[in-house]
């Protein structure tokens, strides 16, 4: 019996793009130069500020290093100002609670940004459990964050599900030994078609299909919605 859903939150829950590219666009602006981040696709947004910064300094090998630091402290000050929850998303987050199965979040964004970002969408009190990137040691695709958010929980790893839009929620939730995965495939997907080779359980090609993902029938596989 499903008892709990982990999510993925970038991607996943929130659409964080253009907060994460536009940070980019506010260090090359501290910096002099001019914005880049239009001609960059929401989907690199998956890479994180490393990545980003890479793609904002292709030139200089040494800017992810350099900047991520000031990168991260001027995310913090805007961390919401133009991210949202996809649509559908709080209906189904008060949907699982009507069922009695609780939500959380296993992210790989650094804890403490993960926590503001609820923080500022008012969503605080709607995850029973948060793991960030940092929480541990390490993170996914490891299947130790998801071990970890289960023991807060009280569960084991097959009375949950995994919900993410990357290869490696689906790997670890896999490792983890969850009841099943799922796939977002509306999120930052840089090769949209490598997902049918993640071997996730089911895949969701719009937010509006994470409902019927997660209460389709026991057994169902391989499916989109």
């Amino acid at each position: 019996m499903l008892r709990a859903v982990l999510f993925d939150l970038d991607g996943t829950l929130i659409d964080t793009a253009a907060d994460l590219l536009g940070t980019l666009d506010d260090v090359r602006a501290e910096l002099g130069l001019p914005a880049c981040a239009s001609a960059l696709p929401a989907a690199v947004a998956a890479r994180g500020g490393r990545g980003i910064l890479a793609l904002g300094f292709p030139d200089d090998p040494t800017a992810p290093d350099r900047w991520l630091p000031r990168y991260l402290e001027i995310y913090a000050s805007r961390l919401a100002r133009c991210s949202r929850p996809y649509a559908g998303v709080d209906e189904l987050l008060a949907r699982l609670a009507e069922h009695g199965i609780a939500s959380g979040i296993v992210t790989n964004k650094p804890e403490a940004l993960a926590r503001q970002l609820l923080d500022e969408l008012g969503w605080s009190q709607r995850f029973a459990v948060l793991v960030g990137g940092d929480t541990l040691s390490v993170r996914k695709p490891a299947p130790e964050p998801i071990w970890h958010a289960c023991a807060v929980l009280g569960l084991a790893p097959e009375q949950t599900a995994m919900v993410g839009d990357d290869l490696r929620d689906i790997e670890a939730g896999r490792a983890a030994g969850c009841a099943f995965t799922v796939a977002a495939a509306y999120g930052y997907l840089e090769q949209p078609a490598a997902v049918q080779h993640w071997e996730a359980d089911r895949i969701v090609v719009d937010p509006s299909g994470l409902a019927a993902a997660l209460f389709a029938e026991p057994g169902t596989s391989k499916g989109a919605c």
